[in-house]
């Protein structure tokens, strides 16, 4: 019922309005002192050299976006090794078949020499 959700809406209007009312507040109200110094950039207090936009190896994205991706599956596999045992047997081939698909998949990238840093 569409009455079930007025709590939920009147909160997130309430922390909506709060948010947008105190980012609008402290704008106006905040100190505002600009210098040279300030607008520098800074990390690790080491000064910056050369350019920013130097480009990245495709496989670094590549290789991160896999860890991901595989470290997502292994962490659906925790709720079922806590619940083994009133899953039973279904649980036992449902978890069997999302392992050999995880192992399809790991396989794949294998053979497709998606995890080799070096092409040569």
């Amino acid at each position: 019922m569409p009455k079930d959700y007025l709590p939920i809406i009147i909160q997130s209007l309430f922390v909506l309005g709060f948010v947008i009312s105190t980012m609008v507040i402290t704008h106006l109200l905040g100190p505002k002192r600009f210098s040279r110094a300030k607008l520098e950039n800074f990390e690790c207090g080491i000064e910056g050299m050369g350019n920013a936009r130097s480009p990245f190896s495709v496989k670094y994205f590549l290789i991160a976006i896999l860890f991901v991706l595989f470290d997502v599956e292994v962490i659906f596999m925790y709720p079922w090794a806590v619940n083994f045992k009133s899953l039973g047997k279904d649980g036992f081939i449902d978890m069997l078949l999302f392992m050999l698909l995880v192992l399809a998949g790991f396989i794949y990238i294998i053979l497709k020499g998606a995890l080799k840093w070096n092409k040569r």
